[in-house]
């Protein structure tokens, strides 16, 4: 038996001069009771409790030990206490990692709001498009695209972040607009070179019908077109602005896109033709004992994350 439950037996023994009765109260056997208030006593080498036919009580050092005992419970009721009031309570340190485009332009503001709401936390927010190990690094919460691969991270679906393609209205007027998918092989496209096969783009067919055809079993197949063009790059921001110079056709998560397309710096393209859509995921180090910071900052974001919430003001 542990020592912390042996200082709760002893306890149980003098308060309520009983054997049978504290041993009861914390569910061990009387037999376990007895060796081990005898082991107690003969590693101290004095007796602590006097037993006769009336019942337990304490001897004078028995009566010492107990009021020690009594100190040592009340600590760790304390350090108890204090556990669950941290684990329950939306305060102390937060440490939220991100991709760098999708952190900078979407969660930041909603960090921000965050922390007006709880004014007790503070944030400490990263960005990096490399893979980032939670545990290693200390993260408590990591934004995530894409399918998960299993693992023992926890994780909350948070919904889907779409991409469409656009060009500005100078490279339309002159080079024409592609009306389908396998017309971008002629096309001057911009490539982000992170996700999305890189210089190889998938649709999916008007209606969701494929445009390449479909399976045998009648379901429609994605039609994939090998692309080039003048730049590659692994930054958002910088395919964005090649195409609003009208360098090129890009695609572009709708988030990254949206203003530019209300303002008609570029347009949107094929919009019967849907590119693929990444599901957004919170994950978080471990999916028990989930503190309420991390549950309650992942909760804020669902409330924020509608089916259009690429179109909120930034």
């Amino acid at each position: 038996m542990d020592r912390i439950t042996g200082v709760q037996l002893f306890i149980r023994i003098v308060e309520t001069g009983s054997f049978s009765k504290a041993s009861a109260d914390l569910g061990v056997t009387q037999p376990t009771a007895t060796k081990h208030v005898a082991a107690v006593e003969a590693r101290l080498g004095a007796r602590l409790l006097n037993r006769n036919t009336r019942g337990v009580s304490a001897t004078e050092i028995g009566a010492l030990y107990y009021e020690k005992c009594k100190t040592i419970q009340r600590e760790l009721e304390e350090a108890d206490n204090l556990a669950s009031l941290l684990q329950s309570k939306v305060g102390g340190q937060l440490r939220v990692s991100s991709s760098v485009s999708f952190g900078r332009r979407v969660l930041t503001p909603l960090v921000l709001e965050f922390m007006r709401r709880h004014p007790d936390i503070t944030i400490d927010l990263s960005f990096d498009d490399r893979y980032v190990n939670l545990v290693e690094q200390g993260v408590d919460v990591a934004l995530r695209m894409g399918r998960l691969a299993d693992s023992s991270l926890g994780a909350r679906y948070l919904g889907v972040n779409p991409w469409v393609l656009v060009a500005s209205p100078a490279y339309l007027a002159a080079h024409g607009a592609p009306a389908l998918p396998a017309d971008l092989a002629r096309h001057r496209c911009l490539v982000y070179s992170s996700v999305q096969g890189d210089d190889r783009w998938q649709f999916a067919g008007p209606s969701g019908d494929a445009s390449g055809g479909a399976s045998a079993s009648g379901k429609a197949l994605p039609e994939s077109v090998r692309v080039q063009g003048p730049l590659r790059s692994n930054n958002l921001s910088a395919v964005l602005d090649a195409a609003r110079a009208g360098m090129g056709l890009a695609i572009l998560p709708w988030y990254v896109a949206h203003d530019a397309v209300a303002t008609g710096s570029v347009v949107a393209l094929l919009a019967d033709h849907a590119l693929p859509v990444q599901e957004m995921h919170a994950v978080f180090p471990s999916p028990k004992l989930i503190p309420s910071k991390v549950s309650s900052f992942i909760g804020f974001l669902q409330e924020r994350f509608t089916p259009q919430w690429w179109q909120a003001p930034r």
